[in-house]
């Protein structure tokens, strides 16, 4: 049998692909090494989130009292946490399945490895079967990022030290908690542990946490997680993994903390080796496939989207990225844009960004204004968040007067960012989004309030 289109990588690009173009009449086969659903599902999006639930729930139980509830003998039950976790992943990953077998795309939980070209026809070996393909879509995700950090092999080899995948796992939480890098991950597990009465501390390169969020916004979500107890050493190199101990240097000076267990959250790298791309002569650059804005590669009918291309590692990229490839299989021209990709850290308070920050905006030479009020202008925020301090802020291009750029520090923030987004997109001035009528009280009118500072 000859497929139509053959999908590697069964993730978010590659089963939202391989669903797209079963339903449009292709016949596909999509493969997964592992857990179908990908990374988002099974070790990132789904589970951090419905534990980081939780520990919002048990946050505002302890904290009731300043809502007026009393608020004695409340705990929290890590392993129940866990139990539900476990229940809404297989709840998800069975849907997708069940959604690909509607599709009618073939599902072969293998690994799958390009063996090379046949005339017109892709060659695809998994499990001693050699499958024939019109095309190929790469989706094969990203791994965690494993410095070369003395110590570190040996302890990933024994457990002390855990990659996410281990840290939504574990059945007892650590009493110490070492979090090396202070991006997304780390700092929504490091929230989530502190809320269960783990002492945890983050170790940190850059002078900021929160990677390339906007430092005001940030500094500010710091000041949030210490007031929670997280201890936080930035401009902090880790040298060495020692026995029950991370080694740092600090300042030009050497320290050590005791911990029961580390999380290693530096980054993710595209994962491009072992599966055959050198066979067809894929274009690597940077460790990451590359791809135009149709997410072709530099072979004809191969693509690429996710992960593996390295441009934007969130699973809602990977979903577009995947509707341009197929679109484009079908000869519908159509292209991808990353100039208003939102993404959130999803601690409690949340924060969500889109578009330019103030500091990539001046980097690249832009002639910006800038507005940053206080959530406290918003009557809902200030119904809900007992001595909040939620910042928004938005980015104005001055010539064009339209928003190129939002970030909001503040509960549903997640949810309406995608507001923003959209005012980039269509390229919509201030004076335009101050005609629009936002629902009242709501957290998001925070964005109407903003546009009438400029």
């Amino acid at each position: 049998m000859v497929f139509d289109l053959i999908v590697i990588g069964g993730g978010p690009a590659g089963y939202l692909a391989a669903e797209r173009a079963g339903q449009a009449g292709l016949n596909v086969v999509c493969f997964e090494k592992n857990s179908i659903g990908g990374v988002c599902l099974n070790e990132g999006c789904i589970p951090t989130k419905t534990m980081l639930y939780s520990a919002k729930l048990f946050d505002g139980a302890i904290n009731g009292e300043k809502y007026g509830i009393t608020s004695t003998g409340i705990s929290i039950d890590h392993g129940k946490v866990l139990a539900r976790k476990n229940k809404v992943v297989k709840m998800l990953a069975s849907g997708v399945k069940a959604s690909l077998k509607s599709s009618n795309v073939t599902l072969v939980e293998a690994e799958a490895i390009i063996t090379g070209k046949n005339g017109q026809y892709y060659l695809v070996t998994a499990n001693g079967t050699v499958y024939t393909g019109r095309r190929i879509l790469i989706a094969t995700g990203s791994s965690p990022i494993v410095p070369p950090i003395p110590g570190l092999a040996e302890g990933m080899a024994s457990g002390f030290v855990m990659t996410n995948r281990e840290a939504l796992n574990i059945a007892e939480p650590p009493g110490k908690l070492v979090v090396i890098g202070g991006g997304v991950i780390g700092l929504e597990m490091a929230s989530y542990y502190k809320s269960i009465g783990t002492d945890v501390t983050v170790i940190e390169m850059l002078d900021h946490i929160g990677g390339e969020n906007d430092i005001d916004l940030v500094r500010i979500l710091q000041k949030n997680y210490e007031k929670k107890g997280i201890k936080f050493h930035l401009n902090s190199k880790v040298t060495e993994i020692g026995e029950n101990e991370v080694i740092f240097e600090k300042d030009g000076q050497i320290q050590r903390i005791p911990a029961d267990r580390v999380l290693l959250s530096v980054g993710r790298r595209p994962n491009i080796s072992g599966i055959g791309l050198e066979n067809i002569s894929i274009l690597i650059e940077k460790g990451a496939v590359v791809t135009d804005e149709r997410m072709q590669t530099n072979q004809p009918e191969v693509y690429a989207a996710g992960d593996v291309n390295g441009k934007s590692m969130f699973a809602h990229t990977a979903y577009r990225e995947a509707e341009v490839a197929v679109n484009n299989m079908f000869g519908k021209i159509d292209t991808m844009r990353y100039n208003a990709i939102p993404s959130v850290i999803y601690t409690n308070p949340e924060l969500a960004s889109v578009g330019e920050t103030e500091a990539t905006a001046r980097a690249k030479g832009m002639d910006i204004d800038t507005v940053m009020i206080s959530m406290r202008y918003s009557g809902r925020y200030l119904a809900e968040n007992e001595g909040g301090d939620g910042i928004a802020k938005l980015v104005l291009d001055r010539e064009k007067k339209n928003i190129i750029g939002a970030q909001v520090l503040a509960n549903y923030s997640s949810e309406f960012i995608v507001a923003c987004g959209t005012f980039i997109e269509l390229g919509l001035t201030a004076d335009e989004i101050k005609k629009i009528v936002f629902p009242h009280p709501t957290v998001s009118e925070i964005i109407r309030e903003a546009v009438f500072h400029f």
